[in-house]
């Protein structure tokens, strides 16, 4: 394979593009990782669709993505949509725009699916265990997949759309979020993730893996706060100390949008969802007593590399 290929990972908030050449040693030997932050599910998640404001930054960004892949000599790509996608009425005809305007036909995936790809990007990622079970966790705007697995399989795999863009939307309606409203999220998840809880139960684990978006912003914060350069390029994993993390959540989950706006380390697209995600976190850490967190930088978009390799 002497031209490179393309992964499209489209997602409730930023569109990804990776553009990368198989290589022996290391999986693979990136070309170009390109993101836009489109903000697909902004002012219409709750109601199932994308609006018109939305709509023409996912046309921009895959016409962006196009020239990109054509300069490159891009032959073979795929381009996955998850929750945002697959649940707006008007999905069906974004894509019908993009292929028209570009060639590019997006696939929408399951979140069963998304969950499978997400594993098999960890796994390439090197972080997890051989035969202890891990836990996944990965926050979307749209959904939230959970996977427990080790190297050898997944023993369990679900994604619940309760995704960040839909639960800021529904909680932080206040900023600094309130202690009571971070109570109410807590009660809710309670609720929503019973599944993960009787799964957890039955094949128990002390470590979780959070793979990529938010993840990738709390150990830079952990990092930058103790005075460290951070270069996410040069981690395809990351172990955090407890406390440090526990810290860094809470710190976020007490702040002001312009506290956050001001921390160098938080990307424009993720200063106020990460709120909701720092909650999550701590909510999943302290509900099933975890003990280690590691963070993946590889997900979904590696999970369709390595079988766009196989082809």
């Amino acid at each position: 394979m002497n031209n490179p290929v393309a992964v499209m990972d489209l997602g409730t908030n930023t569109f990804h593009l990776l553009i990368a050449q198989p290589n022996a040693q290391n999986f693979f030997t990136e070309v170009l990782h390109d993101y836009v932050a489109v903000k697909l599910g902004e002012g219409g998640i709750q109601e199932g669709v994308i609006k018109p404001e939305a709509y023409q930054r996912g046309l921009d960004a895959m016409q962006r993505f196009h020239i990109q892949m054509q300069q490159h000599g891009v032959t073979s790509m795929r381009a996955i949509a998850t929750s945002a996608m697959r649940n707006a009425a008007n999905g069906p005809q974004f894509m019908e725009d993009v292929a028209s305007r570009t060639g590019i036909h997006i696939e929408t995936i399951t979140g069963d699916t998304e969950a499978g790809y997400i594993y098999q990007g960890v796994k390439s990622s090197g972080c997890m265990p051989a035969d202890d079970t891990s836990l996944i966790m990965d926050i979307g705007g749209g959904s939230v997949e959970f996977i427990l697995g080790n190297q050898q399989q997944v023993i369990w795999k679900q994604s619940f759309e309760i995704g960040a863009a839909r639960l800021m939307h529904r909680f932080h309606q206040t900023d600094p979020m309130p202690q009571s409203a971070v109570q109410e999220l807590y009660d809710y998840l309670d609720s929503a993730l019973r599944d993960l809880f009787i799964a957890v139960a039955a094949y128990p684990t002390t470590c979780l893996i959070g793979s990529s978006g938010a993840f990738e912003t709390f150990a830079c914060l952990v990092e930058l706060q103790k005075g460290n350069p951070f270069d996410l390029k040069a981690f395809q994993s990351y172990r955090f100390n407890s406390t440090e993390l526990l810290t860094i959540t809470q710190q976020l989950i007490q702040s002001s949008h312009a506290e956050r706006a001001a921390m160098p380390g938080i990307i424009p697209v993720r200063v106020d969802m990460i709120v909701v995600a720092s909650v999550i976190t701590q909510f999943i850490i302290d509900r099933l007593n975890i003990k280690n967190v590691v963070m993946s930088t590889y997900a979904l978009k590696e999970g369709v590399l390595a079988e766009l390799f196989k082809q």
